[in-house]
């Protein structure tokens, strides 16, 4: 029977062209502006370390000025100091660790005709690759060796080696940046977390960095970072080393702990460290440490804006709009079958048989319209991409995967089989005896 279910819905499709054509474009375009919205807020919400989100844990230490907390009503600092990152990580009590920040250098690449450029650095942690599962193309990262030994090394993005290298293997190349020679050790591969769950502090939706680096290194050579820095009081001086001494926070820290036991035990590490450091006069605030997971911290940081979410609300509601055009459509359909349909009843069709027909024809064009939808949000995607060209980040936030092509589909058939319900219901109540008594 669904065989010739949907050969009734193909006649009656092609008996009402124009009809037919106005029910899917209605359709299309509601899919098209909800799925456009969704698409971007499903990417901004993603949480790209999902499969070890439970294991993950971004560190928030409360050295915030005593009188005023960092954000109300009582939110810890975002990032954490120097002093306390360094000795956090020195201590080791986690099974992997990971500080760092953002900085910039000046790259200046081989040959007589290359200009130098300026490029953001991450200046980071032995463990920083293997904690958040970086894939490498060519080579690897370093050792924890040479985040002690300060060792001139550097890992590439798959885009900066084309870029520098032309794309050929350039592990034990040279690299020159501010005048200082590094040496390749791995290039990775496509790598782009969006959004960049490891440091939310700065623009969440920008690409990864192109180039790391050994912190020890970066912090040796005295180089300032180039992202957020906040303070509740100056540092005590002007220069480098006074900023590293200062309350100023500035660096992302994140550990890996493999059980609810090693959290538990690692929070108990936090409070007694800085309970420690209470007595040497600092952490003037009372305990007020955290361990947060990366959806936790997402969520905390706010990375989806609120205008996402007021467009999201005014799409749901045109898309309500272009169901209701659709009802009026249906039952204009339906009205203008009465005769047929009060002749089928008459031969013994039952009501539930023409439920099923109709609901079947709705569907068909449900799957019509969602693949016209799915045209409908490439091109919304694409305005979007247009209206906000000079956001570097705006083309990872514009892009279809298929769980979004195959969502835009699925919304679309519940959606035609949803406004369908009314109509085919007045069909199936069509009563046959008065009907053909009129004709």
């Amino acid at each position: 029977m669904f065989r010739y279910y949907l050969k009734l819905g193909v006649l009656s499709i092609r008996a009402n062209p124009a009809l037919s054509t106005l029910m899917v474009a209605a359709i299309a375009v509601g899919i098209g502006a909800c799925m456009s919205i969704v698409t971007v807020r499903h990417v901004m919400s993603d949480n790209p370390v999902a499969h070890k989100n439970e294991v993950l844990y971004h560190v928030q230490l409360d050295n915030w000025n005593p009188d005023d907390p960092y954000e109300e009503p009582n939110e810890p600092p975002e990032q954490v100091t120097y002093l306390d990152a360094t000795a956090l990580h020195q201590a080791e009590r986690a099974f992997r660790q990971t500080i760092s920040f953002k900085t910039d250098r000046v790259i200046q690449p081989a040959g007589e005709d290359a200009r130098p450029f300026q490029e953001e650095v991450r200046a980071t942690t032995a463990d920083f690759f293997a904690m958040f599962d970086v894939p490498f193309e060519l080579g690897g990262g370093w050792d924890a060796a040479a985040d002690q030994t300060e060792e001139r090394v550097v890992v590439l993005s798959l885009e900066m080696n084309q870029r520098l290298f032309g794309g050929e293997d350039s592990v034990g190349r040279m690299l020159t940046m501010n005048n200082e020679t590094y040496r390749v050790l791995g290039v990775l591969q496509e790598w782009m977390p969006m959004p960049k769950f490891y440091d939310l502090n700065n623009n969440p939706y920008e690409g990864a960095e192109e180039i790391y680096v050994p912190f020890s290194l970066a912090v040796t050579g005295k180089w300032y970072s180039s992202g957020n820095t906040s303070c509740w009081k100056s540092p005590d001086g002007g220069d480098f080393a006074a900023y590293l001494a200062s309350e100023c926070i500035w660096i992302q820290m994140w550990v890996e702990l493999r059980s609810a036991s090693e959290k538990d035990t690692y929070m108990q590490f936090l409070d007694d460290y800085v309970e420690e450091q209470k007595s040497l006069g600092r952490f003037p605030r009372e305990l007020n440490n955290r361990l947060s997971t990366p959806a936790e911290w997402m969520v905390d940081r706010e990375v989806i804006d609120d205008s996402v979410s007021v467009l999201l609300s005014l799409a749901v509601l045109f898309l309500v709009v272009c169901l209701l055009n659709t009802i009026g459509l249906l039952l204009a359909k339906v009205m203008r079958r009465t005769n047929d349909i009060s002749l089928r009843r008459a031969l013994g069709a039952s009501k539930s048989a023409l439920f099923s027909q109709y609901i079947i024809e709705a569907g068909m064009i449900g799957v019509a319209g969602g693949l016209a939808g799915i045209g409908m949000t490439w091109m919304g995607l694409r305005g979007i991409e247009s209206v906000f060209s000079e956001y570097d980040f705006i083309a990872y936030l514009v892009s279809m995967d298929w769980t979004m092509i195959m969502g835009a589909v699925a919304l679309a058939i519940v959606s035609a089989l949803g406004a369908a319900l009314y109509p085919t219901w007045r069909a199936c109540s069509v009563s046959p005896a008065t009907t053909l008594r009129i004709q």
